[in-house]
């Protein structure tokens, strides 16, 4: 079964939740679905929250050089602060609804989009795709950089941000060669979800995890993960529990809810409807799951953020 949940591309993301004007074209300049950058006090004011959650086509990258900034990745809220970075990578659900708006309004610093195609352009490779664990689903969204390091991420971005500002991406090379070395900087600070000594159950961890976003409309049974892992369940149940103390069951069901919340936003669809896209042919069993994750049933969920 093939998904409705539609990933936005950036033209959709900016006719949803950015107003028209001058200031808005200063930041989303030609190509911008490519790459983009502004600072997150320009983008505060064209911005209109809340925003429910949604899948995005492209990485964004967010610095903050003072404030907090809180928002919600996958099933998770994260708060960051004055020299730390918020990754939201290609395809992970994410939200900002009016209370984060509220708490971040006063955070400085910047926010810059981009796409694989354009990380790799004329001098990258999907191998140095490969050497930035943060832009995978399963990497870790937060990185705090030391005072040193923060300031050269500031350098950095300040000056991708001034060739952007004055050209656009008429150097679309410039601007690459800046960003992958911002992001080897950040590498340097990025430390992994967990830091677990056995290697060998780590890897089976985001392999599951890969698998979990691949697969999550086909199955939902942690059997069924185990088999595309080659190891047995109990073996897959201690593994995941080990790494993330949480079980693969548990996994399964923020995956899925996380889906569906993006469908009661995305569509018109009933919650019969929504839980037979995602394979769950018991709409009250539904029902239960999501609220056993959320604490309300999905027609309030939806009615609540209708609201917002």
């Amino acid at each position: 079964m093939s998904s409705k949940i539609k990933t936005l591309n950036p033209n959709e993301m900016l006719d949803s939740f950015m107003s028209y004007g001058t200031k808005r074209d200063d930041i989303f300049k030609k190509d911008y679905e490519l790459f983009y950058i502004g600072t997150l006090q320009g983008v505060r004011e064209i911005s209109k929250p809340p925003i429910p959650p949604i899948k995005a086509k492209t990485h964004s990258l967010l610095f903050l050089t003072s404030g907090i900034l809180t928002m919600k990745i996958g099933s998770h809220t994260l708060r960051i602060e004055q020299n730390e970075c918020l990754i939201i990578p290609t395809g992970q659900v994410f939200s900002y609804d009016i209370n984060d708006a509220h708490k971040s309004e006063e955070s400085e610093g910047f926010i810059c989009g981009f796409s694989d195609d354009f990380l790799m352009g004329q001098i990258g490779s999907r191998n140095l795709l490969k050497t930035f664990e943060f832009l995978t689903i399963w990497g870790n969204p937060n990185i705090k950089l030391t005072s040193k390091s923060a300031a050269h991420l500031s350098y950095g971005l300040k000056r991708i941000w001034n060739e952007y500002a004055e050209h656009g991406l008429q150097n679309k090379i410039v601007i690459q060669a800046h960003l992958i070395a911002l992001l080897c900087d950040l590498n340097i600070n990025y430390l992994p979800l967990s830091r677990h000594k056995n290697k060998t159950a780590v890897e089976l961890t985001n392999r599951f995890k890969e698998f979990l976003h691949q697969n999550i409309y086909k199955t939902h049974k942690v059997s069924d993960f185990a088999n595309m892992l080659n190891v047995t369940p109990n073996h897959l149940n201690k593994t995941i529990k080990l790494i993330t103390q949480k079980s693969p069951s548990i996994w399964v069901r923020e995956t899925l809810i996380n889906e569906a919340k993006v469908l009661l936003f995305q569509s018109n669809l009933s919650i019969q409807e929504i839980a037979l896209e995602l394979g769950v042919e018991d709409q009250s069993y539904f029902s239960r799951l999501f609220k056993k994750q959320e604490g309300i049933t999905p027609a309030n969920y939806r009615k609540m953020n209708d609201l917002s």
